[in-house]
């Protein structure tokens, strides 16, 4: 039984990696339940305060990340709050529409659309605001990719 508990863990977390590349998919989640699956068929003992108030933090980091990055990235490219909407959307929506590549493709062309059509901005700019849209969703996705990694080693360090 212990291993199918293990195996539980491990795919919970394996998801919580996934949703962190995936916008849609709840990564943070994935994470605590993890974490939670893991106090429930073993024991909460090494999981103290501490670690609870590591992981509430981060999650709440790692719920802010995406949208806080790409906030910032478009206004630093000179990008309007249509922008920031529309390349919002296009986090949300591009993985569905383009699986894998749009992830970055989807921001990158929601912010250029919402330039373009709704801050009636030439192609050039929009495209640059497209740029930095791109360029901090990637950012966004190393950030939290670290975040989890480094929730992921405490948690093995408490528990093993």
């Amino acid at each position: 039984m212990e291993i199918l508990y293990w195996l539980i863990i491990l795919f919970l977390l394996f998801l919580a990696f996934i949703g962190f590349i995936f916008p849609l998919l709840p990564g943070a989640l994935f994470l605590v339940a993890a974490f939670l699956c893991y106090g429930l068929f073993f024991t909460f003992e090494p999981l103290n305060a501490s670690f609870w108030l590591v992981v509430a933090f981060s999650v709440l980091l790692l719920f802010l990340a995406d949208y806080l990055a790409n906030a910032l990235g478009v206004k630093k490219f000179g990008g309007s709050k249509a922008a920031i909407l529309g390349s919002t959307a296009g986090l949300l929506l591009g993985p569905f529409i383009i699986p894998f590549a749009g992830i970055v493709i989807g921001p990158f062309l929601g912010a250029v659309i919402a330039e373009v059509a709704i801050s009636k901005k030439p192609w050039e700019e929009a495209l640059k605001v497209g740029a930095g849209s791109a360029v901090s969703l990637i950012g966004s996705v190393l950030f939290k990719s670290l975040v989890l990694l480094a929730l992921t080693v405490y948690f093995f360090v408490l528990v093993l």
